[in-house]
């Protein structure tokens, strides 16, 4: 896959070393990329608030300054919040002191405070804190903080975590992160690049949501190719061209679907209408006999075999003809979603994925160790945490990926995508993915994305969680993450499309 669809995830070193020979220390050079990550933290944070409401015309803002550039950062995201909001009100606490600011984040207090100076108040303690806050814009510690933290932080972060705070927003990194004391935040925006703690899941609980705000900063600089890496929207570019007007149904490719039992009939019906918005050309969906006449009726576009079932309602080895006699048809093969756990069923799926030469995608109770382990196609395999911990038996995800010769989707707060060499972190989507069905829809999506593009699962598997982690952002902004429905994701999937800025 090009690495144009990613960047690289930097260790603390290397991201200090990346920013000294971007900017060469010349503040010519770091105060258009400082403005440059101020008003995309403003603009990331006023689109997160939506999940909550929309922000409120009176709104309260906390900014928390410490001596360095994400200080200045903070400061000006909320210049630019504040803007667009003339009746919001903000209290900047400079943490370290005044006399502490580096030159460009004085020169951005200065700003801020010129350009509303009505509406910003400094304060210096926790006693000086209003009741509460609609965000707070976390800008103390950089990238070079190392723990621990001294007595009088670990107090004052203690009492800001507890503090009411409808949204916290991280700049970069969580202010203190390694320490137990450190800033927790709802929303950590990673300026210009990646950095490793943000990444490692042991930090969920402090890092929150993680978003990578691209300030072009890779555009212009080259490094050594690096294997753990941030993927960009910019891997769903070919999705939002023109097609080429000689298209046909055959031109896009054809996706084949096996699941369904009368236990989870809905799973394997949302993958066929995930596939259905893939922009695959032809569909062709196998499911029990008993369940096709709904499903066809549900979903017209698909070609539905019915297929024969077991006493219990699953699929049955009889069946195996219907498969064989189409499967030349086929670009790419979903096995699966709804299938239940009936040992006939699985030895069914046993015997396609070791016969199979069609590129597969493995999803849900087919993800069994004899199954994924089975055969040579080339496969996506999409694990949540606990089918992984069962299939991998402690390996990691790169080593258990080449081990099985596979892509693996990690399904998880940060969806992790290993081939075998490298790893792709999706800093898209949010706890509106957590909930039944969601899986069943991504499979669906990578199915009909594979069908595209056989050969190159790794670009299928990438593109497809990108997309849908886009879709649930559009989601959740317009109706918040509670009171929603999993399918109600298929309806953001074009607006994730034409939306760029999304």
């Amino acid at each position: 896959m090009e690495t144009a669809f990613s960047h690289p995830v930097l260790a603390l070193e290397d991201a200090k070393r990346f920013e000294e020979m971007l900017f060469a220390s010349d503040e010519a050079k770091e105060w258009p990329a400082m403005q440059s990550a101020g008003r995309a933290v403003a603009e990331a944070a006023l689109n997160d608030f939506r999940e909550l409401s929309e922000f409120p015309r009176e709104g309260r803002i906390l900014v928390l300054v410490g001596k360095g550039h994400n200080g200045g950062d903070a400061l000006l995201a909320a210049q630019s919040i504040l803007e667009r909001h003339p009746e919001t009100h903000a209290h900047i606490w400079l943490l370290l002191g005044d006399r502490a600011l580096r030159p460009l984040t004085a020169r951005a207090y200065r700003e801020l405070v010129q350009s509303a100076s009505k509406r910003v108040r400094l304060i210096s303690h926790v006693d000086d804190l209003a009741k509460s806050y609609d965000l707070s814009l976390d800008g103390v510690f950089g990238f070079q903080f190392r723990p621990p933290l001294k007595p009088e932080q670990k107090t004052v972060f203690s009492r800001l975590n507890d503090h009411p705070i409808r949204l916290r927003a991280a700049v970069d990194l969580p202010s203190g992160l390694g320490d137990t004391h450190a800033l927790r935040a709802d929303f950590t925006y990673a300026t210009g690049s990646v950095k490793v703690p943000v990444v490692d899941a042991t930090n969920l609980s402090v890092v929150g949501r993680l978003r990578y705000l691209d300030l072009g900063f890779f555009k212009t600089t080259t490094l050594p190719e690096i294997s753990e890496r941030v993927l960009i929207a910019s891997v769903l570019a070919p999705l939002r061209k023109l097609r080429p007007a000689a298209s046909d149904k055959r031109t896009n490719g054809h996706v084949f679907i096996l699941g369904g039992s009368r236990s989870y009939p809905g799973a394997v019906l949302m993958s066929v209408l995930a596939a259905v918005r893939s922009g695959a050309g032809l569909l062709t969906a196998f499911a029990p006999e008993s369940l096709v006449t709904a499903y066809a009726a549900r979903v017209p576009e698909a070609i539905w075999i019915g297929w024969p079932e077991t006493p219990s309602g699953g699929l049955a080895l009889e069946g195996f003809h219907l498969l064989r006699e189409r499967i030349e048809r086929a670009d790419a093969l979903l096995l699966g979603p709804g299938i239940a756990r009936e040992p006939e069923t699985l030895a069914l799926i046993a015997d396609i994925v070791r016969t199979s030469t069609v590129p597969l995608v493995i999803d849900a109770d087919a993800l069994q160790p004899e199954i994924v382990r089975a055969g040579s196609a080339p496969r996506i395999l999409t694990p949540h945490a606990g089918e992984f911990a069962r299939l991998a038996d402690g390996k990691s995800l790169v080593d258990f990926s080449s081990e099985t010769y596979a892509v693996t989707v990690l399904k998880g707060p940060l969806t992790c995508i290993s081939n075998g060499d490298e790893v792709f972190h999706s800093c898209h989507g949010g706890p509106v993915l957590a909930r039944g069905g969601s899986g069943d829809i991504l499979a669906g999506l990578i199915g009909g994305l594979l069908a595209q593009h056989p050969t190159d699962p790794l670009l299928a598997a990438c593109r497809g969680v990108v997309w849908q982690g886009i879709a649930a952002d559009l989601l959740a902004r317009a109706h918040g993450q509670v009171a929603v429905q999993t399918t109600q994701i298929l309806d953001y999937l074009a607006a994730a499309l034409r939306n760029e800025g999304a």
